[in-house]
């Protein structure tokens, strides 16, 4: 089965920051271009960090922060260091979650649960930056009509990969939710057929109201 990968919905045509950029400057280009956050390249476009509209609304309202000293944790030196600069390199994250083109979405939507972040930079091999994903592109994988749902269901993982007649198996879509509807030959395959189908882009949910012939699990039991 094929799946929709990152390279599939990201968007490719990126605004991006440098250090150097004062943060007046980013200011406007966040506000022109009515995003929230720009990724960071160094000289050979490889992405060392990210900046948001966080990072310049910060600097609002602040009082000076005054000199960091070596007695203080580390986190709070570079709070401080932050709060007083006044260029993308120094206010910006470093270190940012990236993801690869060829990976799943379902990968990509897990770095941006595990780290809180809305969208991730896409980087090659060598960390230059091909594009950005955001939740906004993991969502395309949900847009797919129930008739593509249903070709996939029945002819890759029915035919192409369990090797099930489709004249004995029903499949019918509704809002993304899959019924399966017929027999196979073993309770096992069933319960393949289930775990399979809910691995297609797109599914919401699966119903299973599969039968069988003969309980395998219950034969391998008693062995």
């Amino acid at each position: 089965m094929k799946h929709l990968t990152v390279a599939d919905v990201m968007t490719t045509n990126v605004l991006r920051a440098r250090p150097a950029m004062p943060l007046k400057e980013l200011a406007r280009v966040l506000a022109e271009h009515e995003v929230s956050a720009l990724p960071v390249l160094d000289a050979d476009d490889r992405v060392i960090g990210m900046v948001s509209e966080r990072d310049v609304l910060a600097k609002q309202g602040r009082p000076s922060p005054g000199r960091p000293h070596w007695w203080q944790p580390r986190r709070a030196r570079a709070e401080i260091r932050r709060a007083a600069g006044d260029t993308v390199g120094q206010v910006m994250t470093t270190g940012p979650v990236t993801v690869g083109p060829d990976a799943p979405l379902a990968q990509a939507a897990r770095l941006m649960a595990d780290h809180e972040v809305k969208r991730l930079p896409v980087v090659d091999d060598h960390g230059a930056l091909l594009g950005i994903v955001s939740r906004g592109d993991l969502m395309k994988a949900y847009l797919r009509t129930d008739e593509d749902i249903k070709t996939e269901v029945t002819g890759e993982v029915l035919m192409h990969v369990l090797w099930i007649d489709p004249t004995t198996v029903t499949v019918t879509v509704q809002d993304g939710v899959v019924t399966l509807h017929g027999t196979v030959e073993q309770r096992s395959t069933a319960g393949i057929a289930e775990r399979l189908v809910r691995r297609v882009d797109g599914v919401i949910d699966v119903v299973n109201e599969l039968e069988y012939g003969v309980d395998d699990r219950k034969a391998a039991r008693g062995r």
